[in-house]
């Protein structure tokens, strides 16, 4: 899916956004200092099988990479896309030198 959706990162409530037809797909995360802990991604019934939760996850990570923090994949949709896409790999906090 090549289609970008309305993205956002909403630090009041810890979490990144991602509106697709009125609805809403979220990662939420802890954060500690330059780390994020990414805990859960949430894609509404109706969006799911459409690559949404990817299309999120790939402009979680590119964010977090423009901000040069590290990440620990807590959520296991999370950690399944860092594992197809290896290319992150340098993101997590456990790789870095």
């Amino acid at each position: 899916m090549n289609e970008r959706h309305a993205f956002r990162h909403n630090a009041a409530e810890m979490r990144y956004e991602l509106d697709v037809e009125n609805e809403r797909a979220v990662v939420e995360y802890i954060r500690d200092g330059r780390t994020l802990f990414l805990t859960h991604t949430g894609v509404p019934p109706t969006l799911e099988g459409r690559g949404i939760g990817s299309e999120l996850v790939r402009a979680v990570l590119e964010d977090v990479r423009r901000q040069e923090l590290r990440i620990v994949p807590q959520c296991p949709f999370v950690a399944a896309y860092i594992r197809r896409h290896p290319e992150w790999e340098p993101l997590l906090a456990d790789k870095q030198g």
